[in-house]
């Protein structure tokens, strides 16, 4: 009789045990109480490019894409309103970059060749370089899958203080004006070059999707992907002839208070 009641203690003492231990990896792990809140400090790397989508019919191919690498740098304030659910916004410093190289058909440019500027379209090879520096404010609702990961998305909001979109167009020609205009050569030996900074959205908009592991009690692995919804040039420029969105990844480590 007695190992029976010892048993029947047992058995209802041990759910309790279990759920206070469940409950304390969630309070291990911040913040207290499982609800309220705190600073995130990020520092990461960024890699990606600026693209169209979708890919027009005028690019036939895609040589090379070179990703320039970039960082990224900010903080985020976080607050829990329940175990799992949350909300985090913040401000970030960016600057991120890539290189392509494509075969292109009827491409519409804008292009300078010795004093000559010229507008048409181009069959050849495009070489472009584009970066972005500037500051984003990212807001993303947050849930927490476990007590170490964390999952959000939500939108961004990005300032561009400086962009370049630059290169140049060589191995075939132009068609000056439109597809049946004068042709003109461009070769390896004389290519011609291309300057669109000066035509550049500076704000942008888009979705960030993120996630944090808590490695150590203060110390987050941070990754994401922002995917803007606006294209780098505004509508009115009618020399490149598409939408063009900046599409980056990130990775990095965090501190956690």
């Amino acid at each position: 009789m007695k190992h029976k009641i010892m048993l029947a203690a047992l058995l209802l003492v041990l759910p309790t045990a279990l759920a206070a231990q469940k409950s304390d990896k969630w309070t291990e792990w911040g913040p207290g109480g499982l609800t309220g809140g705190g600073w995130i400090v990020r520092v990461g790397y960024v890699i990606g490019g600026t693209s169209p989508l979708p890919v027009p019919a005028e690019i036939r191919a895609i040589n090379s894409f070179k990703p320039l690498g970039g960082i990224t740098f900010g903080a985020d304030y976080y607050h829990m309103f329940t175990r799992r659910v949350g909300l985090q916004a913040g401000v970030h410093f960016f600057h991120e970059g890539f290189s392509t190289s494509a075969d292109v058909k009827n491409y519409r440019m804008g292009i300078t060749q010795g004093n000559n500027y010229l507008e048409g379209n181009f069959t050849g090879v495009d070489v472009t370089n584009t970066t972005l520096t500037g500051i984003t404010i990212p807001l993303a609702a947050t849930f927490r899958l476990s007590p170490r990961w964390n999952v959000g998305v939500g939108p961004f909001f990005s300032f561009v203080a400086k962009g370049t979109f630059d290169g140049e167009v060589t191995d075939g020609y132009l068609r000056e004006g439109d597809p049946t205009g004068q042709k003109i050569d461009i070769t390896a030996d004389n290519p011609a070059t291309y300057d669109f900074a000066a035509n550049m959205n500076h704000f942008y908009w888009g979705l960030e999707f993120v996630f944090d592991y808590k490695a150590m009690k203060h110390l987050n692995v941070f990754g994401g992907f922002d995917w803007s919804l606006t294209s780098i040039f505004p509508k009115s420029f009618v020399t490149v002839p598409f939408n063009m969105y900046p599409l980056y990844a990130k990775i990095g480590v965090a501190y956690r208070y």
